[in-house]
């Protein structure tokens, strides 16, 4: 995908290998061309995945993914939180997708507008359901690391498989046992409402 970026043209942008979605976001949005060409390598087959699922032409899919790519350019100054990145590349891809059908001289606009459920890949399915399964978990990752120390080794220890028993957990973090169950509700409110705030672009 090519387009006038105005990205600067390296300026010891760094190795961007093995970068997640946050840090390549955040060197694209500072202007560091590498950082924006891997999210483009790196997302262009989820696009991709999903236009075969609308059963989209070459030409149109290619229109959809340049479409796609140069609104993430307009709002590349505003993302809020980075780690949302796929799930708001999925919506814009559907809705261009939608757009290109509803305009398209295909043979959609007999009357058919065919639903995106009813187009079922295996091979596209699979492909969104991993990327954004590993992005949940970076997400989930990024979200526990910005909990608490306390309750981090908390919930770690309640989550173990078999579980801590209260009594060694008591022990071991030097909390009441009727304390552990309010604590783990207050750590679980904390780290659900640092998942919740997912929106990427703001107003």
């Amino acid at each position: 995908m090519s387009a006038n970026l105005n990205f600067e043209r390296d300026g010891d942008p760094g190795d961007v290998d093995g970068l997640d979605v946050t840090g390549l976001v955040t060197r694209a949005r500072d202007g560091q061309e590498r950082a924006w060409n891997a999210l483009v390598e790196r997302y262009s087959p989820l696009i991709w995945s999903i236009c075969r699922r609308y059963r989209l032409d070459g030409a149109h899919a290619e229109d959809v993914s340049q479409m796609v790519w140069l609104r993430l350019v307009d709002h590349l100054g505003g993302i809020r939180d980075p780690a949302a990145l796929p799930g708001w590349l999925i919506t814009t891809t559907r809705r261009e997708c939608g757009r290109v059908l509803s305009t398209a001289r295909t043979p959609y606009q007999a009357g058919y507008a065919p639903d995106a459920e009813d187009m079922y890949d295996d091979q596209a399915v699979t492909a969104e359901q991993q990327v954004l399964a590993a992005e949940r978990n970076a997400a989930l990752r990024e979200a526990f690391a910005r909990l608490p120390p306390c309750c981090q080794r908390l919930l770690a220890m309640l989550s173990d498989d078999p579980p801590v028993p209260y009594a060694e957990i008591s022990a071991k973090l030097g909390i009441a046992m009727g304390s552990i169950g309010p604590s783990r509700g207050r750590c679980l409110g904390k780290l659900r409402r640092y998942l919740a705030d997912t929106t990427l672009i703001t107003s």
